[in-house]
């Protein structure tokens, strides 16, 4: 099993966790924008089905 030679440093640390949490913050600002823009019905680039009981 592979092991790390060396302690990874607190600040290497930060930066990477900074920067998945970065990663994810602007994934879910896009599926946030997404979401509304399909409730207005303004949306071109998410192809959905609308299916109405009759």
């Amino acid at each position: 099993m592979a092991v790390p030679k060396k302690r990874t440093s607190k600040s290497k640390k930060k930066t990477r966790k900074a920067n998945w949490k970065k990663k994810a913050n602007k994934e879910a600002q896009k599926s946030l924008a997404l979401a509304k823009s399909v409730l207005q019905g303004k949306s071109t680039t998410f192809l959905y089905t609308i299916y109405i009981n009759e």
